[in-house]
Protein backbone atom coordinates (compact mmCIF):
# COMPACT_ATOMS: atom_id res chain seq x y z
CA UNK A 1 0.00 0.00 0.00
CA UNK A 2 1.25 3.61 -1.01
CA UNK A 3 1.55 6.41 1.68
CA UNK A 4 0.81 10.15 0.58
CA UNK A 5 2.71 12.42 2.00
CA UNK A 6 1.62 16.51 2.16
CA UNK A 7 3.96 19.06 2.57
CA UNK A 8 3.63 22.76 4.27
CA UNK A 9 6.15 25.04 2.95
CA UNK A 10 5.19 26.86 5.85
CA UNK A 11 5.38 24.38 8.29
CA UNK A 12 9.22 24.13 10.38
CA UNK A 13 9.97 20.63 10.29
CA UNK A 14 12.48 21.86 14.07
CA UNK A 15 8.97 22.76 15.83
CA UNK A 16 6.32 20.21 17.54
CA UNK A 17 3.61 19.48 14.68
CA UNK A 18 0.99 20.22 17.15
CA UNK A 19 3.17 24.06 17.31
CA UNK A 20 3.75 24.36 13.69
CA UNK A 21 0.37 23.28 12.63
CA UNK A 22 -1.52 25.45 14.52
CA UNK A 23 0.93 28.68 12.84
CA UNK A 24 -0.27 27.17 9.72
CA UNK A 25 -3.86 27.55 10.30
CA UNK A 26 -3.53 31.14 12.22
CA UNK A 27 -1.46 32.51 9.45
CA UNK A 28 -4.03 31.48 7.04
CA UNK A 29 -6.71 32.54 9.08
CA UNK A 30 -5.01 36.47 8.91
CA UNK A 31 -4.69 36.32 5.40
CA UNK A 32 -8.08 35.34 4.87
CA UNK A 33 -9.04 37.96 7.51
CA UNK A 34 -7.11 40.43 5.72
CA UNK A 35 -8.61 39.58 2.11
CA UNK A 36 -11.66 40.33 2.93
CA UNK A 37 -10.84 43.25 5.14
CA UNK A 38 -9.59 45.01 1.49
CA UNK A 39 -12.82 43.49 0.05
CA UNK A 40 -14.87 45.77 2.17
CA UNK A 41 -12.63 48.46 2.11
CA UNK A 42 -12.91 48.66 -1.71
CA UNK A 43 -16.82 48.03 -1.68
CA UNK A 44 -16.62 50.78 0.22
CA UNK A 45 -14.52 52.95 -1.82
CA UNK A 46 -16.46 51.83 -4.76
CA UNK A 47 -20.35 53.04 -3.05
CA UNK A 48 -18.39 56.07 -1.60
CA UNK A 49 -17.08 56.98 -5.43
CA UNK A 50 -21.17 56.45 -7.09
CA UNK A 51 -22.41 58.63 -3.90
CA UNK A 52 -20.16 61.21 -5.21
CA UNK A 53 -21.00 60.97 -8.81
CA UNK A 54 -24.67 61.32 -7.88
CA UNK A 55 -23.79 64.44 -6.10
CA UNK A 56 -21.59 65.71 -8.58
CA UNK A 57 -24.42 64.96 -10.98
CA UNK A 58 -27.00 67.02 -9.27
CA UNK A 59 -25.45 69.61 -8.15
CA UNK A 60 -25.72 73.17 -9.50
CA UNK A 61 -22.89 74.60 -11.75
CA UNK A 62 -20.28 76.30 -10.13
CA UNK A 63 -20.91 80.04 -8.92
CA UNK A 64 -18.42 81.61 -11.59
CA UNK A 65 -20.29 79.65 -14.13
CA UNK A 66 -23.67 81.24 -13.24
CA UNK A 67 -22.62 84.43 -12.94
CA UNK A 68 -21.43 83.55 -16.66
CA UNK A 69 -24.51 83.11 -17.29
CA UNK A 70 -26.23 85.85 -15.51
CA UNK A 71 -24.04 88.20 -17.08
CA UNK A 72 -25.84 87.27 -20.48
CA UNK A 73 -29.10 86.97 -19.28
CA UNK A 74 -29.21 90.82 -18.60
CA UNK A 75 -28.70 91.83 -21.66
CA UNK A 76 -31.93 90.92 -22.91
CA UNK A 77 -34.86 93.29 -22.38
CA UNK A 78 -38.54 91.75 -20.74
CA UNK A 79 -39.56 93.26 -23.73
CA UNK A 80 -37.67 91.10 -25.81
CA UNK A 81 -38.07 87.69 -23.89
CA UNK A 82 -41.84 88.48 -24.66
CA UNK A 83 -41.67 88.27 -27.92
CA UNK A 84 -39.98 84.86 -27.97
CA UNK A 85 -43.17 83.56 -26.71
CA UNK A 86 -45.11 84.29 -29.73
CA UNK A 87 -43.68 82.10 -31.46
CA UNK A 88 -41.06 78.83 -31.96
CA UNK A 89 -39.38 80.67 -34.93
CA UNK A 90 -38.87 84.53 -33.37
CA UNK A 91 -37.07 82.29 -30.55
CA UNK A 92 -34.49 80.51 -33.01
CA UNK A 93 -33.83 83.74 -35.11
CA UNK A 94 -32.94 85.84 -31.86
CA UNK A 95 -29.33 85.36 -31.04
CA UNK A 96 -29.97 85.60 -27.02
CA UNK A 97 -33.41 83.49 -27.47
CA UNK A 98 -31.34 80.40 -29.46
CA UNK A 99 -28.38 80.93 -26.52
CA UNK A 100 -31.39 81.00 -23.76
CA UNK A 101 -33.11 78.05 -25.16
CA UNK A 102 -30.21 76.19 -25.82
CA UNK A 103 -29.54 76.40 -21.73
CA UNK A 104 -32.28 75.35 -20.85
CA UNK A 105 -32.44 72.25 -22.69
CA UNK A 106 -28.92 71.84 -21.58
CA UNK A 107 -31.13 71.19 -17.92
CA UNK A 108 -32.84 68.41 -19.54
CA UNK A 109 -30.27 66.79 -21.08
CA UNK A 110 -31.21 67.20 -24.63
CA UNK A 111 -29.03 69.72 -26.05
CA UNK A 112 -28.42 67.38 -28.98
CA UNK A 113 -31.65 68.61 -30.77
CA UNK A 114 -30.43 71.86 -30.93
CA UNK A 115 -27.13 71.26 -31.57
CA UNK A 116 -28.15 68.84 -34.69
CA UNK A 117 -30.95 71.49 -35.58
CA UNK A 118 -27.71 74.26 -35.88
CA UNK A 119 -25.37 72.26 -37.77
CA UNK A 120 -27.58 71.40 -40.41
CA UNK A 121 -28.67 75.30 -40.67
CA UNK A 122 -24.88 75.94 -41.05
CA UNK A 123 -24.35 72.78 -43.57
CA UNK A 124 -26.97 74.43 -46.00
CA UNK A 125 -24.77 77.13 -46.29
CA UNK A 126 -21.83 75.40 -47.62
CA UNK A 127 -20.95 75.82 -51.23
CA UNK A 128 -17.78 74.14 -51.95
CA UNK A 129 -18.22 69.84 -52.81
CA UNK A 130 -15.27 68.67 -50.57
CA UNK A 131 -17.06 70.80 -47.42
CA UNK A 132 -20.32 69.22 -48.09
CA UNK A 133 -19.26 65.90 -47.76
CA UNK A 134 -17.05 66.45 -44.57
CA UNK A 135 -19.50 68.24 -43.13
CA UNK A 136 -21.99 65.67 -43.93
CA UNK A 137 -19.89 62.97 -42.40
CA UNK A 138 -19.62 64.76 -39.23
CA UNK A 139 -22.83 65.33 -38.56
CA UNK A 140 -23.88 62.16 -39.74
CA UNK A 141 -20.76 60.84 -37.45
CA UNK A 142 -22.18 62.93 -34.14
CA UNK A 143 -25.89 63.01 -34.48
CA UNK A 144 -27.79 60.12 -36.63
CA UNK A 145 -25.96 56.57 -36.90
CA UNK A 146 -26.77 54.49 -34.47
CA UNK A 147 -24.70 54.63 -30.89
CA UNK A 148 -23.35 58.37 -32.16
CA UNK A 149 -21.88 60.44 -29.18
CA UNK A 150 -25.31 62.82 -29.53
CA UNK A 151 -27.46 61.31 -31.30
CA UNK A 152 -31.03 62.35 -31.63
CA UNK A 153 -34.25 60.48 -31.67
CA UNK A 154 -35.10 59.55 -35.49
CA UNK A 155 -37.54 57.26 -36.77
CA UNK A 156 -35.95 54.24 -39.05
CA UNK A 157 -36.68 55.27 -42.25
CA UNK A 158 -35.29 59.16 -42.11
CA UNK A 159 -31.99 57.20 -40.63
CA UNK A 160 -32.21 54.37 -43.45
CA UNK A 161 -32.14 57.74 -46.08
CA UNK A 162 -29.60 59.46 -44.65
CA UNK A 163 -27.09 56.33 -43.87
CA UNK A 164 -27.86 55.19 -47.76
CA UNK A 165 -27.31 58.93 -48.62
CA UNK A 166 -24.15 59.93 -46.69
CA UNK A 167 -21.55 58.71 -49.24
CA UNK A 168 -22.61 60.94 -51.89
CA UNK A 169 -24.68 64.18 -49.78
CA UNK A 170 -26.47 67.22 -51.22
CA UNK A 171 -27.49 70.49 -49.67
CA UNK A 172 -30.88 68.53 -48.49
CA UNK A 173 -29.78 65.45 -47.23
CA UNK A 174 -30.56 66.24 -43.71
CA UNK A 175 -33.74 68.08 -44.29
CA UNK A 176 -36.66 65.75 -43.56
CA UNK A 177 -34.41 64.89 -40.13
CA UNK A 178 -33.73 68.65 -39.74
CA UNK A 179 -37.94 69.16 -39.52
CA UNK A 180 -38.41 66.35 -37.33
CA UNK A 181 -36.42 67.30 -34.72
CA UNK A 182 -37.83 70.87 -35.09
CA UNK A 183 -41.41 69.43 -34.80
CA UNK A 184 -40.69 68.19 -31.86
CA UNK A 185 -38.81 71.03 -30.01
CA UNK A 186 -41.47 73.23 -30.69
CA UNK A 187 -44.67 70.51 -29.71
CA UNK A 188 -42.36 69.50 -26.19
CA UNK A 189 -39.22 71.21 -25.29
CA UNK A 190 -40.83 75.34 -26.17
CA UNK A 191 -43.73 74.48 -24.73
CA UNK A 192 -41.83 73.38 -21.16
CA UNK A 193 -39.38 76.33 -21.79
CA UNK A 194 -42.50 78.94 -21.70
CA UNK A 195 -43.59 77.43 -18.67
CA UNK A 196 -39.96 77.33 -17.14
CA UNK A 197 -37.68 79.56 -14.54
CA UNK A 198 -34.93 80.56 -16.92
CA UNK A 199 -37.86 82.22 -19.30
CA UNK A 200 -40.47 83.69 -16.41
CA UNK A 201 -37.55 85.28 -14.91
CA UNK A 202 -36.85 86.87 -17.79
CA UNK A 203 -40.06 88.76 -19.05
CA UNK A 204 -40.15 90.22 -15.40
CA UNK A 205 -36.95 91.17 -15.19
CA UNK A 206 -35.91 88.45 -11.95
CA UNK A 207 -32.27 87.76 -11.47
CA UNK A 208 -32.14 83.85 -12.94
CA UNK A 209 -32.52 80.99 -10.32
CA UNK A 210 -30.21 77.89 -9.68
CA UNK A 211 -32.31 75.58 -12.15
CA UNK A 212 -32.53 71.58 -11.17
CA UNK A 213 -31.17 69.51 -13.59
CA UNK A 214 -33.50 66.95 -15.05
CA UNK A 215 -32.81 63.67 -17.24
CA UNK A 216 -35.57 63.79 -20.26
CA UNK A 217 -36.07 61.59 -23.00
CA UNK A 218 -34.64 62.57 -26.03
CA UNK A 219 -36.48 64.50 -28.85
CA UNK A 220 -36.24 67.33 -31.23
CA UNK A 221 -36.37 68.54 -35.41
CA UNK A 222 -35.91 71.00 -37.41
CA UNK A 223 -36.67 73.94 -40.36
CA UNK A 224 -35.01 76.63 -42.02
CA UNK A 225 -34.76 80.15 -40.72
CA UNK A 226 -31.95 82.36 -42.07
CA UNK A 227 -30.84 84.67 -39.07
CA UNK A 228 -29.11 81.97 -37.06
CA UNK A 229 -25.40 82.83 -36.96
CA UNK A 230 -23.53 80.69 -38.39
CA UNK A 231 -20.94 78.60 -36.48
CA UNK A 232 -18.99 75.31 -37.55
CA UNK A 233 -17.34 75.19 -34.26
CA UNK A 234 -20.07 74.63 -32.23
CA UNK A 235 -20.65 71.25 -33.41
CA UNK A 236 -17.64 70.33 -34.95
Amino acid sequence: METSLVFFSQLNMCEPKEKAFFKLIHGLGKEETSKEAKIRAKEKRNRLSLLVQKLEFHEEPPSSSRSGNLAKETRVSPEEAVIWGESFDKLLSHKDGLETFTRFLKTEFSEENIEFWIACEDFKKSEDPQQIILKAKAIYEKFIQNDAPQEVNLDFHTKEVITKSITHPTLHSFDAAQSRVYQLMEQDSYTRFLKSDIYLDLIEGRPQRPTNLRRRSRSFTCAEFQDVKSDVAIWL
